[in-house]
């Protein structure tokens, strides 16, 4: 029997990033103790209050279909989230940012067309951009300029092709964030050339240092902005598959006729918990917005002074990436090793672009002191893997145990 062409579009090197997870949870099935670090899935609880929202919305018996485009007290909750000059109307609720990001490519770009984007990249976006037929055009950030993407290389790549930009600030897998002023620039081209601005801002309530940039609001920028977020991570609710877009109101109607024929509408549980989680203040969301952000400086000092393992401190999201070049084994190599010998499962940074190579993503995803414990392994492994380019012969298990014990101290 024969597929449609968007069965291969949708597949790739990419589509098998997650294999050394899917590992990961084999083994512990197995009963192997591993610490599992190699996926952005939060590990707090949602916040009592929202859960309370959606069960009280049950019993009520809210339990039939609801609005395409979401709730109009949702919409109006992230309106008012987004600032004054968002309304409603510019709002559309989708089960989640991916499948958001995936609706928003179908009713910009198609075939021929080129988006480009800053590489290393989140692994779903080939697939997105294939699934219409666009193409993306990479633009490589470097490690050593702390993978910021520079306007410049991006007025570089763009050609008579050329549809949109795709942003994602915080980055993932770096944690990079762009500045007010390069994305003043970056707004620049955009009207210049007349291109979409998609901006995926999933990370945007974890952002530790620097100023949250709103592309929207600049100058000429309304009318080719599209804003993409959840409260996935914010929130602790990945579970929950609510998303949305912000985006000017034809581009919402493009949205919504295409949400009638695939989804038609989100449960009526799920977005009254989310307007509990965008009204309210709640402690729950700033203790686990600081317990990150003490996560990620934990994991930076204990690796500070790793032999062949340097820490990129990442000014938001919830990952840190790992420069093991020094180690001399590529990322997959690495990643592999660790979960063998140390039980740590760890993502290798090529699986989202060449710019990552030599590099891992390690998940803020565990408690500090367990994040601490997986510092202690990282350590160990590049120890004994240095020894082996030596020559040396060091005893791994006692190698082990006077890393565990200096990092302890």
């Amino acid at each position: 029997m024969r597929f449609s062409t968007l069965t291969q579009r949708i597949a790739g090197d990419a589509a098998a990033a997650w294999d050394i997870h899917y590992q990961a949870q084999a083994l512990r099935r197995e009963g192997r103790e591993i610490f599992l670090l190699s996926v952005g899935d939060p590990d707090f609880d949602t916040p009592v209050a929202i859960v309370d929202a959606a069960v009280n919305s049950l019993r009520r018996g809210e339990t039939h279909y609801s609005d395409v485009r979401g709730s109009l007290a949702l919409r109006q909750a992230i309106a008012r989230r987004s600032g004054p000059q968002v309304s409603a109307d510019q709002v559309m609720v989708l089960a989640g940012a991916q499948c958001a990001l995936y609706a928003v490519c179908q009713c910009l770009f198609e075939a021929g067309d080129e988006v480009i984007v800053a590489e290393p990249m989140y692994v779903t976006y080939h697939g997105v951009l294939g699934a219409c037929g666009a193409r993306p055009v990479p633009v490589s950030v470097s490690p050593e300029l702390g993978f910021h993407l520079d306007p410049l290389a991006v007025a570089r790549a763009i050609t008579p092709r050329t549809r949109g930009l795709l942003l994602n600030t915080p980055h993932n897998p770096t944690g990079a964030a762009i500045s007010p002023q390069d994305m003043a620039q970056l707004a620049q081209l955009c009207r210049e050339h007349d291109l979409w601005l998609v901006c995926d801002q999933v990370y945007s309530g974890l952002l530790y240092e620097g100023a949250a940039v709103d592309p929207g609001s600049l100058p000429g920028m309304a009318e080719r902005c599209v804003i993409i977020d959840s409260v996935s991570k914010s929130h602790a609710m990945s579970g929950w598959r609510v998303g949305w877009v912000v985006a000017p109101e034809t581009l919402v109607a493009h949205l919504a006729n295409l949400a009638m024929a695939m989804l038609f509408g989100l449960p009526e549980f799920v977005m009254q918990a989310t307007c509990v989680a965008l009204e309210q203040d709640l402690p729950a969301v700033r203790g686990m917005r600081e317990a990150y952000r003490q996560r990620r400086d934990r994991v930076c000092a204990a690796l500070a002074d790793c032999p062949g393992v340097r820490a990129h401190r990442p000014a938001g999201g919830m990952f840190v990436m790992l420069d093991i070049r020094a180690t001399g084994l590529s990322a997959q190599a690495f990643a592999q090793r660790l979960l063998m010998e140390e039980g740590v499962s760890l993502l290798p940074g090529d699986a989202f672009g060449p710019s990552a190579a030599g590099h891992v993503r390690m998940g803020l995803v565990l408690d500090a002191e367990q994040l601490q414990a997986v510092c202690g392994r990282i350590r160990a492994c590049a120890l004994r893997l240095l020894a082996e380019q030596a020559g040396g012969d060091i005893d791994g298990e006692a190698q082990n145990r006077r890393v565990e014990h200096e990092t302890y101290q």
